[in-house]
């Protein structure tokens, strides 16, 4: 069965711009029956906007994207059930073993609830004002996520790479799932598959064609086969392309009508935003209920 997911990317503006009030919406979510709330990520943000490799980016550079980490902990402290999720935290800008210590202190927190999305992002700009190489920013990657696995599971842990290097350290507490799921939101490519099946558990894919992302999902199934792994653990988080009417407003309906050719493709979990869909606050409530039908 299909699980639900609410991006609340945009929120905040229902608001003035204050983030708190969206940790009362995760909560409403929660008891609508959604399943997982969704944030995602830039630490700092440069002018050159026109260089978003996905077509235009949707907000100028200086509107605010608050930490995805910091935010989900407050929705752990609100809520019982729903899941925490980031689509996607850009990993490299964060040292590992504070990424790792921060990420394994929510799911100890939130009862082992969180599904950590990451990726690399797309602009220089973030990467220089981090003092991080952004030629650099998948074998860092690589190297985070293998020393992550071993920060969650050894005390102490040793780890000794070209950008991470640490021998018997110690970081406690350990994440409350025996395994915290990690997410790539990266392109399909050959070296992307193996990066999933070799230490990750899901995809989420930029692209929202069900026949492209079919084909990813199919070549992510043969990688986790071939290291022994159980495809049917692939979790595929994805967005279905939205529907307008005639009058260029969003189609809500039109667009739910596309999600059992993603599912049919593999997908686990659909997500909407519901910034799209709804005027304000008034209408979440009803938007957070039609979603939940997906599921049955």
């Amino acid at each position: 069965m299909v699980s639900v997911c609410i991006g609340v990317y945009g929120l905040q503006d229902w608001f003035g711009g204050e983030i708190a009030p969206v940790v009362a919406l995760a909560v409403a979510a929660e008891r609508a029956g959604v399943d997982q709330i969704n944030i995602t990520d830039h630490v700092v943000m440069g002018n050159r906007t026109d260089r978003y490799p996905y077509g235009k980016f949707m907000t100028p550079p200086d509107y605010p994207w608050f930490e995805p980490l910091v935010y989900l902990a407050a929705v752990a402290g609100a809520t019982q059930h729903i899941r925490l999720a980031t689509g996607v935290v850009i990993a490299p800008l964060r040292p590992a073993a504070l990424l790792a210590k921060q990420a394994a202190t929510l799911d100890l927190l939130s009862s082992g609830r969180l599904d950590l999305g990451i990726g690399v992002g797309w602009q220089p700009e973030e990467y220089r004002a981090c003092g991080v190489p952004f030629e650099d920013r998948y074998q860092i990657l690589d190297e985070q996520m293998q020393a992550a696995r071993r920060l969650w599971t050894q005390s102490p842990a040793s780890f000794h790479g070209k950008y991470i290097d640490f021998e018997d350290i110690y970081c406690r507490p350990f994440p409350a799932q025996k395994r915290l799921p990690l997410l790539f939101g990266l392109a399909p490519l050959s070296k992307n598959i193996a990066r999933i099946a070799e230490y990750g558990d899901g995809w989420l894919p930029i692209v929202q064609d069900p026949v492209a992302i079919g084909a990813g999902v199919a070549l992510m199934h043969d990688a986790f086969r071939a290291r022994a792994r159980d495809p049917r653990e692939l979790k595929v988080r994805a967005v279905p392309e939205a529907a307008f009417t005639a009058d260029g407003q969003p189609d809500l309906e039109a667009t739910l009508a596309r999600v059992p050719a993603l599912v049919a493709a593999g997908v686990t979990t659909i997500e909407l935003h519901a910034v799209m869909y709804c005027r304000g606050p008034d209408e979440f409530d009803k938007f957070c209920r039609r979603l939940v039908t997906l599921k049955q």
